[in-house]
């Protein structure tokens, strides 16, 4: 046998990039942070933007529903609003301290030989104040988040800029005000309307995935997308992602494993470790067959 032929080659890894989104997915929905988002999210709507208070609640959820956030919502319906406000109306006062160092998260990411990215809706301030107050900030190696894939505050660009910006989002038609679109999203999958379109790129839309893909340069097909949003998960599915929602064991279409808790990684997905595995067997199997061939 030529020498060369007695050392095996690795197999290539099934995965070679693991993309999380952030809230409700590296920290869990018992933390509390993501009601008081939503809580200052309301709050906006109502001081900030003028909305009649009895209909905030529902517009709010009805827009987080059809476009991914209830801000990409707001400007749908015509809102103009700086982005950089928003943000640090709905984030600056928030407690992060009520998010703890988990010391098994971080174990867990570290101990996994794949390259690892996040992939999120919120500001690139929210993302690093969150990953700081849970001790990951250094774990991964890169981000996309909002101003990523919306550089530019376009609520103030002319009419013809707004319509060569806009992302494509629905097959339905509504009127842009705040009591029809209610009811276009109260009436489910099949009301047969449009809803309007928002200049926001965000999850879960085609189009943000596509550009979180390139920036990232990352390959669908050998990436795994965890999320605790069943419709975002989806999305990545049709994308070619391998699909894990956090949350829930309960899984559903769209969805390759579902885990109770992040902390689950191992038990649902052992096979991400075994990169390592693979090379240490090649290592051995290597220098058991130099060892036979000198005995020989």
């Amino acid at each position: 046998m030529d020498f060369e032929n007695k050392y095996q080659q690795a197999p290539e890894p099934k995965y070679e990039c693991l993309l999380f989104d952030l809230d409700d997915t590296l920290y869990p929905l018992s933390s509390g942070l993501s009601a008081l988002i939503t809580k200052n999210i309301q709050e906006y709507m109502l001081h900030k933007l003028h909305i009649e208070e009895s209909k905030v609640p529902e517009l709010c959820l009805s827009l987080y529903k059809d476009y991914g956030t209830t801000m990409a919502g707001l400007k749908a319906l015509g809102y103009n609003f700086d982005y950089d406000d928003c943000h640090g109306f709905v984030h600056g006062t928030l407690p992060y301290d009520i998010l703890k160092p988990d010391p098994v998260l971080r174990h867990l990411l570290q101990s996994l030989p794949i390259r690892k990215c996040i992939f999120t809706n919120a500001d690139k301030a929210h993302a690093a104040r969150a990953l700081a107050r849970l001790g990951l900030e250094d774990c991964f190696d890169g981000i996309v988040c909002f101003e990523t894939l919306n550089p530019t505050d376009k609520s103030t660009a002319s009419p013809d800029e707004k319509d060569s910006n806009l992302t494509c989002l629905q097959t339905r038609s509504v009127s842009r005000d705040e009591a029809s679109l209610i009811g276009a999203c109260s009436d489910g999958v099949n009301a047969e309307v449009m809803l309007p379109n928002t200049p926001v790129v965000c999850k879960p839309f085609e189009e943000a995935f596509e550009q979180a893909f390139k920036i990232l340069n990352i390959n669908p097909q050998r990436t795994v997308f965890f999320d605790d949003s069943v419709r975002n998960l989806q999305t990545g599915k049709q994308l070619g992602l391998g699909t894990v929602l956090v949350g829930t064991a309960h899984r559903t279409k769209g969805v390759d494993y579902a885990l109770e808790s992040i902390h689950n990684i191992r038990e649902a997905l052992p096979e991400l470790w075994e990169a390592d595995k693979n090379s240490e067997s090649v290592k051995y199997s290597g220098e058991v067959a130099i060892e036979t061939s000198v005995e020989a």
